[in-house]
């Protein structure tokens, strides 16, 4: 078994929380603004209460779609099959793959939100909710995809295992932007 300090194939628990605990703290006050987006828009969610029923599923399905892309990088890294270039098909159909299922995804999102605004009597329409949910949760996608390669590509070149790291940045990262792009696109579709 290869001790080295520096190698990514060891597995040392005090280089990963000597590198973790930083990146934990930082990552938890960018959290932090995002609970405080949350509570900004509380009128806006009461008025359209059907939308706080999209917001846990549009958050957490930004980072798990972020976080499927880091593991398939941080793997192709490790077994030494990519570098990052544009010309790298597997690379594209990977990205191609997180967009379908996002799209998959936050439809049947709308979906099913606006079935359960058809039990709970809700007045928000189809098309509304379907609007919100595709250009918040594509837009979520996107910036998930551009962490994913920053994270994995960096903390590869820094010598940190990117399965220590890509998956805290991605998801606490994507959380914000999909709390602010979800409150953003809802109030400018809504008008509020």
């Amino acid at each position: 078994m290869d001790t080295q300090r520096g190698s990514l194939g060891t597995w040392n628990w005090k280089r990963i929380v000597a590198s973790m605990f930083p990146l934990l703290v930082v990552l938890s006050s960018i959290v932090l603004w995002a609970g405080i987006t949350l509570e900004s828009a509380e009128a806006m969610l009461e008025e359209y209460a059907l939308l706080a029923v999209m917001v846990p599923t549009m958050v957490d399905m930004g980072g798990n779609l972020g976080s499927i892309l880091s593991s398939r990088l941080s793997t192709r890294f490790h077994l030494g099959t990519t570098e990052i270039d544009p010309r790298d098909r597997e690379l594209w159909a990977n990205v191609i793959a997180i967009l379908a299922l996002a799209a998959t995804i936050f439809t049947a999102l709308a979906v099913g939100t606006w079935l359960l605004g058809r039990v709970v009597d809700s007045s928000l329409p189809m098309s509304t909710l379907l609007v919100i949910s595709l250009v918040s949760g594509m837009s979520v996608t996107v910036i998930a995809i551009v962490f994913s390669f920053g994270a994995t590509y960096t903390s590869y070149r820094l010598g940190i295992d990117p399965d220590d790291t890509t998956i805290p940045i991605v998801t606490n990262v994507v959380d914000v932007f999909g709390m602010l792009i979800f409150i953003g696109v809802s109030a400018l579709v809504l008008g509020v």
